[in-house]
């Protein structure tokens, strides 16, 4: 199994909006393709004084699906996080392998 890892960097100025958009329309979006499965939202404490971070981990099966889910629905969901917060919010994604 692997773990598809999203870093968001987030500005205070819009922070509280993007957990909202987060929650309630990136997270729902992606998993009606069932492709991701079993999300799991985390603050990242860190010592950093401006802005927050958050990581948004996903298991997919394998490399190959998800390079579907970003052809599908993920550049659409990246373009979409632009749209709506510019260059406010920035996103990190890292591929991870899960060692049993």
């Amino acid at each position: 199994m692997l773990i598809y890892n999203t870093t968001f960097q987030v500005d205070s100025a819009v922070h509280d909006n993007f957990v909202i958009w987060i929650k309630e329309c990136y997270i729902p979006e992606t998993e009606e393709g069932g492709l991701l499965k079993n999300p799991r939202l985390c603050k990242i404490l860190s010592h950093r004084e401006e802005g927050f971070s958050y990581s948004l981990q996903w298991e997919v099966e394998s490399s190959t699906v998800l390079h579907r889910w970003h052809m599908e629905k993920g550049a659409k969901m990246g373009e979409q996080l632009v749209d709506i917060f510019k260059d406010k919010v920035i996103g990190f994604p890292t591929l991870m392998e899960v060692i049993e």
